[in-house]
């Protein structure tokens, strides 16, 4: 099978390669060169260099053709501007989710084309990591490091969690369409960390030994209040306290906070957190950890729904994350309309803020998810 690998510098990435290869699929590796890493790096550390020189030192090791692909306008108008426009609105963003759909899986599938015909036997790709080329199409599947697994059931794709529920990454990837999904591939599915870490040395990676990489796609080891500092400024506003109406002190924009939020709050007699914002005031409701169960939620409004296959009925009991990792809530779906979803959790939650992503599963199957309204 033809595959087009998308590689990061990290471990996951690269044993997904070596598995690939071990099977004795045709490869060739894609290292996405993205928007930000050149224009804001006086911000910190961007470490697009490291990632590269990893990632040709992996594909020289397994002699495995290495296209480096720039990205920079598409994450601009697909992810970076959609950040920047959500957190202006006073709702919290998460750009991974898009940067799977519209980036990874989206314009990245524009770039190689469709996948050849049934039956048709695809051109090799004499490619050399040395150089651009102009790539060759018929690459049947796309595959990456996430720890995923998809499952093809009467002809319909499915996401499903994998054996590490810290490191399942389903909640990422739950705005793929089927058609993204049917081509789709996550070798490292299977597996936990620790077995791929195994993997790392059994293939004496270059990059065994190599940190996972933490925080948002697009910004690498910037700061996210520095990205926001240099597109939105600052502009001081009050920290009223929820229940009284009290001002207790000043932030320097409704953009740096999030619901639920506990550190950068600069109050003492704490623990304090955020319990809603008011963009038009420029105003950060807080509350003490003693009031906490007063401003958590049970329920809450989701829209813009992506559904993978099967919709769920009205009254359906589910599980749903509301963030990235191993916590589910079992809650029950019911219909408002045929746009938007009322979700009851059968337990409160203190970080429900308008922006994020809901995901609901039945059992290890992620049926998809949406944005939370309210």
């Amino acid at each position: 099978m033809k595959i087009a690998v998308l590689v990061s510098g990290g471990v996951d990435s690269s044993v997904a390669l070596r598995l690939l290869q071990e099977q004795g699929h045709e490869l060739t590796a894609f290292y996405l060169k993205i928007w930000l890493e050149d224009e804001l790096s006086f911000l910190g550390q961007c470490p697009w260099e490291d990632d590269l020189s990893y990632v040709r030192a992996v594909c020289e090791q397994a002699g495995v053709p290495l296209e480096v692909v720039p990205f920079q306008k598409e994450y601009w108008e697909r992810v970076v501007a959609y950040t920047i426009d959500e957190v202006k609105n006073g709702r919290t963003p998460n750009p991974d989710m898009l940067c799977n759909a519209r980036i990874k899986f989206g314009a990245f599938y524009d770039f190689i084309g469709d996948r050849p015909a049934r039956n048709a036997t695809p051109a090799r790709n004499a490619v050399s990591t040395a150089g651009r080329h102009s790539v060759a199409g018929g690459f049947e599947k796309i595959a990456t490091g996430h720890y995923a697994r998809v499952e093809e059931k009467d002809g319909i794709f499915l996401l499903k969690k994998t054996p590490d529920a810290i490191k399942d990454q389903t909640y990422f990837l739950s705005q793929l369409t089927q058609e993204q999904l049917s081509r789709a591939l996550f070798p490292i599915g299977e597996y936990e960390k620790k077995e791929v870490r195994k993997l790392a040395l059994k293939f004496d990676l270059p990059n065994a030994l190599r940190k996972d990489s933490q925080g948002i796609c697009f910004l690498g080891k910037i700061p996210f209040d520095a990205f926001l500092r240099y597109h939105l400024g600052e502009k001081k506003g009050n920290l009223v306290e929820y229940e009284t109406g009290k001002i207790l002190g000043e932030h320097c924009g409704f953009w740096y906070f999030t619901v639920g939020q506990r550190q950068g709050i600069g109050l003492s007699g704490g623990p304090w957190y955020v319990v809603g914002k008011e963009p038009e005031t420029n105003t950060i409701f807080i509350s003490h950890a003693e009031h906490q169960e007063v401003s958590s939620r049970d329920h809450f409004l989701v829209t813009d729904l992506n559904w993978f296959s099967l919709i769920p009925k009205d009254g359906a009991e589910l599980s749903v994350k509301l963030r990235h990792g191993p916590k589910e809530y079992l809650c029950t779906i019911e219909w408002q309309d045929e746009k938007t979803l009322h979700v009851s959790l059968k337990e409160k939650d203190s970080g429900i803020a308008p922006g994020q992503f809901a995901v609901f599963y039945d059992g290890e199957i992620c049926l998809g998810g949406g944005t939370i309204t309210q």
